[in-house]
């Protein structure tokens, strides 16, 4: 992690950083369900699709589970 990261994160453990790849467990800070996105402690915009959007603009596509099993009808 960079040492800014724990500098800036009050939590403890301190969040992830937005380059990891467990960045979407960080502490939401804002949330705007109605609008679809919450603001996590480290920055990054988390969205309900999970997709997310990084600080340095880069995307995240959405990675929703796919190997689940169907119901039969």
């Amino acid at each position: 992690m960079e040492q800014s990261q724990h500098a800036t994160c009050p939590h403890v453990p301190p969040c992830p950083p937005a380059e990891d790849r467990c960045r979407g467990s960080a502490v939401i800070v804002a949330s705007y369900p109605e609008q679809g996105w919450s603001l996590l402690c480290n920055g990054v915009l988390d969205f309900e699709d999970t997709g997310q959007l990084l600080p340095d603009g880069r995307s995240v596509a959405p990675h929703r589970p796919t190997g689940g099993t169907r119901a039969a009808a």
